[in-house]
């Protein structure tokens, strides 16, 4: 089955506070989205790589990450949107038609590791759709002006992260009708949910995360080192 990977890179990371867009912000010697970018590249499931970069920064990416890093399945650069659901849009349209499976993944969570990648392809290939989440380990309150309105049952809930796996066709009908309905939702996930299909999920890592503040670099790095020893 053919597969196409979207990695959505077009945020600015304006709580980094760095001068540069936070996908090429450097992470363990070299670019945020350069390690991103490997395990889809080392994959046996993934056919093709979409990168959905920031207007304007299209050949800043080719040079600097594609061409530098030699990642060969790294098809096609183009610009995202105001949102991110406008960006993972518009790397559905650039993908064509003739694929089975897309996977749609954040630029800055570098470390992704190719067995997630492909838990979720084979789940998502069985089921129509998959994402990687985790238990929470906090009590999680639902607040209500100031006070608590309710204590959640945390067996219940999962923190959600990506990859997010989806059937080609399920997911660009999920895109098209929130577009159509005017529909901004927090992640892929909430699309294909409205269009009735279940999401599987598929139990990831919290070494997973998502590089989001100075610090989360610090952390990040330092789960790289363990995993290296």
């Amino acid at each position: 089955m053919k597969t196409i990977a979207i990695i959505t890179a077009a945020g600015k990371g304006k709580r980094m506070g760095a001068k540069i867009n936070k996908p090429y912000i450097t992470f363990a010697g070299k670019p945020i989205l350069a390690h991103t970018i490997l395990p889809f590249e080392q994959s046996k499931v993934i056919t093709s790589v979409i990168i959905v970069a920031a207007e304007g920064l299209e050949d800043f990416c080719l040079r600097n990450i594609v061409e530098k890093f030699r990642f060969k399945k790294v098809d096609t650069i183009v610009c995202g949107g105001r949102e991110r659901q406008d960006s993972v849009m518009a790397g559905i349209l650039a993908a064509g038609t003739g694929w089975d499976v897309v996977v749609v993944h954040d630029g800055v969570r570098p470390l992704v590791t190719t067995a997630m990648i492909e838990e979720t392809v084979l789940t998502a290939r069985r089921t129509g759709a998959a994402t990687l989440a985790i238990p929470v380990k906090d009590t999680i309150k639902q607040v209500s002006s100031g006070f608590v309105k309710k204590t959640l049952q945390r067996e219940q809930l999962w923190a959600i992260q990506t990859p997010q796996t989806f059937r080609f066709d399920i997911l660009k009908r999920a895109h098209r009708l929130a577009k159509k309905q005017g529909f901004i939702g927090t992640d892929d996930c909430i699309l294909v949910e409205r269009v009735g299909q279940k999401v599987a999920i598929v139990k990831g890592s919290y070494d997973n995360i998502k590089i989001t503040t100075p610090e989360d670099l610090i952390l990040g790095e330092a789960i790289l080192k363990n995993r290296q020893r």
